[in-house]
């Protein structure tokens, strides 16, 4: 559990288009074996430490003739920035991809002293 120290408790939130591979033919409709597509997400401010992030598919777009294999994961989480993952495998084939997101953590204040 993460225990949040701060009364400056920061909330951020996207949606992102992270891929539309039938249009174009690309390797996540066509292709066999592992396939991952990364994203990286810019928060709208610095966190004080890096944030607690959801992530979850808000779009998927898949072909039903094959198993379905999807994983979904944040990685890189910094006080900045993340990526946003989506991993298959197999001969799943993906059509199109939306994520969305929510991270959560302390913010700083104008009160924080640095001492360093």
């Amino acid at each position: 559990m993460k225990r949040l120290k701060n009364h400056l408790i920061g909330i951020d939130q996207g949606d992102v288009l992270l891929f539309s591979d039938f249009e174009d033919g690309g390797e996540m409709w066509t292709g066999k074996g592992p396939r991952e597509r990364r994203k990286k997400v810019r928060f709208k401010e610095t966190y004080l430490k890096p944030p607690t992030v959801q992530v979850g598919l808000s779009l998927s777009d898949m072909d039903s003739a094959h198993n379905t294999r999807v994983e979904v994961t944040a990685e890189r989480i910094t006080r900045h920035t993340f990526d946003l993952v989506f991993r298959t495998w197999g001969d799943s084939r993906v059509a199109r991809v939306r994520m969305n997101w929510m991270a959560i953590g302390e913010l700083s204040s104008d009160d924080d002293w640095d001492i360093g």
